[in-house]
């Protein structure tokens, strides 16, 4: 074997036990005596990280640096001039080495050992703050749902001085519920730019720690990060996730978390002035009652498939950046109706899709036209019904106190009781 496979072999003896010091020293003292010392300074280097007194480590650094290393007493421990050198021979002058260069040198090739603690920490909240740049006039259609918003939150809000007249504080909580798709998070944003409002989102995600005590924390950093930047509307989207019904939790650290929501809604010293709640929902029945009491989520807006005006909305949003011809929007609309807002947006991408395929298979790029569109609706099925199916048992038999009247009112003009 030649010394460079042996070399070699050592290489992959270190790789594979990187702690072993007397293997790296070997390997070093071998690379040395192949004039390859740049390749052994770095296995030095780590030696001495270890054990800086590796009396065999200084003297193979030297030795790799082009430096004399001196012996020393084994006994003693004291410098010894070699036998058979002349003491009154002039020697160059001894010179220290320089660990400071060293690292320098090294520093790409060998991490540092300690890290620095007062290295400087990034500042703010792992956190989201938004501003929103949506208005009540971005969203088409949900006439009812913004009047409820602008008795809850808009009207206190534009007008102070009545808030005091009348007693209204600037706080207040509200529950979006209804069927998936249909534009809760969408009016939630459109809610905080027309109040002028900071929009911080919160879901499962940003709350939910496996550490025992950390959700609660999440929760109070997000509502504190929510006071800090009032006016805010805090979005808790799924709410039911969050705060679901305790009575169905097996787990403890889960009950603790609704509680801590509970704690953070009542904000018994005040401090929740100018935050305003929103939280949304396709389950509004999977939600904790105690959320829903006066004070914290006691306001309920079931916001439901868009109607047709609406769809005329949700297609010219999702069309205008494509390009298209022709295309009858209103016509679209009443063929549409019981799809929700992301059924329309499927329908419109799956005409894009039409269009694209085609005009990559004929090498003729074209419009999307109202073909595609058409062809896309009869393609796309509404995905409301199996929440509709649910609804409908609530509505049936768990209306207590009329919680679900108004979804009993769409379900009975639409025939579905």
């Amino acid at each position: 074997m030649t010394d460079a496979d042996l070399i070699a072999s050592l290489q992959r003896a270190v790789e594979t036990a990187p702690e072993d010091a007397a293997l790296r020293l070997h390997l070093a003292e071998l690379l040395v005596a192949a004039d390859r010392a740049v390749e052994a300074v770095p296995h030095v280097a780590l030696v001495l990280q270890q054990d800086p007194s590796s009396e065999r480590g200084r003297t193979l650094m030297a030795t790799a640096l082009g430096r004399p290393a001196r012996p020393r007493s084994e006994e003693t421990g004291v410098h010894v001039e070699p036998a058979d050198i002349d003491p009154p021979v002039a020697r160059p002058p001894a010179v220290r080495f320089d660990w400071s260069a060293a690292e320098e040198d090294l520093g790409e090739l060998v991490p540092p050992m300690f890290a620095d603690g007062d290295a400087e920490e990034t500042d703010g909240s792992p956190y989201d703050v938004e501003v929103s740049g949506l208005g009540l006039a971005d969203v088409g259609g949900m006439t009812e749902v913004k009047k409820r918003l602008e008795a809850a939150f808009l009207a206190p809000m534009r007008n102070p001085e009545l808030s005091r007249l009348y007693g209204k504080s600037l706080r207040g909580g509200l529950l979006l519920y209804g069927p998936p798709g249909c534009g809760k998070t969408f009016l939630a944003r459109a809610l905080a730019g027309e109040l002028g409002a900071h929009f911080l989102a919160v879901s499962l995600a940003d709350v939910l720690d496996m550490y025992i005590g950390q959700s609660e924390r999440n929760l109070k950093d997000l509502f504190e990060l929510a006071r800090r930047s009032a006016p805010c509307v805090l979005f808790l989207d799924e709410v039911d996730a969050i705060g679901q019904k305790r009575s169905n939790l097996r787990n403890s650290s889960m009950r603790t978390t609704v509680n801590q929501l509970l704690l953070e809604l009542d904000s018994v010293n005040g401090e929740n002035e100018g935050v305003f709640v929103l939280a949304a929902t396709n389950h509004p029945w999977d939600v904790d009652a105690a959320l829903r009491r006066p004070g914290r989520l006691d306001r309920t807006v079931l916001v439901l498939p868009p109607d047709r005006e609406a769809r005329e909305a949700v297609f010219r949003h999702h069309l205008k950046d494509r390009p298209v011809e022709r295309i009858d929007v209103r016509a679209l609309a009443r063929a549409t109706d019981g799809f929700s807002g992301a059924d329309i947006a499927h329908a419109c991408e799956t005409a894009a899709e039409r269009a694209l395929l085609d005009s990559a298979t004929s090498g003729t790029v074209r419009m999307i036209g109202m073909d595609d569109l058409t062809a896309a609706v009869a393609e796309v099925k509404p995905s409301l019904s199996a929440w509709f199916d649910t609804a409908r048992n609530v509505a049936l038999f768990a209306n207590e106190g009329g919680l679900y009247d108004d979804l009993v009112g769409y379900l009975r003009k639409h025939r579905m009781l």
